[in-house]
């Protein structure tokens, strides 16, 4: 049976559109990392690094003769992002200023557990080789673990996304929880590049803990 997220992890992928509480276990990522506008050329390459090499996995591993002995067929997961702010993206930010060339990123896309190390050495060997891209080299295979977090579905503009957050950090609070940092992370749901602003779904995520008392 095909993996689909969209049908089978919905509490992760799908949430409501209110904050709610979350347990996130550990995941592998394909990762690449960079800093500046999400509107430059390079965040763009960055994407396209990521997708053609998620996509060259999967296919690769549809053909191939003796496949992982947990192997299944699957859907590729969906854009996630990891924002935070350069040293001085932060003092800016403190005083009231977003600067969107300061953002600093970590762009990811989530991969089944049977893709190991040594298959993704393998499959971008390969794709360098026959389809080279721009940063395919700096794609990074990693295990990441985010844990207890806040998420809500936010639909709109990412620069609404402040009203997002507050209504998360609220009930926070009222869970006597605190947000661990300022670092959030972010699903896309829809292609930013091709839908209407108003349109756009999007996961908003950050870690918490238990305060204190």
């Amino acid at each position: 049976m095909k993996q689909e997220w969209r049908k089978t992890e919905k509490g992760l992928y799908l949430p409501k559109a209110r904050p709610e509480i979350v347990d996130v276990p550990d995941f592998r990522f394909l990762q690449i990392q960079g800093e500046g506008h999400p509107g430059s050329s390079r965040f763009a390459e960055c994407i396209t690094a990521l997708f053609s090499l998620s996509y060259a996995l999967k296919m690769s591993l549809k053909k191939r003769e003796s496949p992982p002995e947990d192997y299944t067929d699957y859907t590729v997961y969906p854009l996630e992002g990891v924002w935070d702010l350069n040293e001085q993206g932060r003092a800016e930010y403190g005083q009231g200023t977003l600067n969107k060339d300061h953002f600093v990123y970590t762009l990811m896309i989530r991969q089944p557990s049977f893709i190991s190390d040594e298959y993704f050495s393998e499959i971008r060997t390969g794709v360098l080789k026959k389809k080279p891209q721009p940063l395919q080299d700096q794609v990074e295979l990693v295990d990441y673990r985010e844990g207890k977090c806040i998420q809500m579905l936010h639909t709109g503009s990412f620069d609404s996304e402040p009203a997002s957050f507050a209504r998360m950090e609220a009930y926070a609070e009222e869970q006597n929880l605190q947000r661990l940092s300022r670092t959030h992370r972010e699903i896309y749901l829809s292609d930013f590049r091709k839908t209407e602003e108003a349109k756009l779904k999007t996961v908003l995520r950050f870690r918490v803990d238990y305060t204190a008392g």
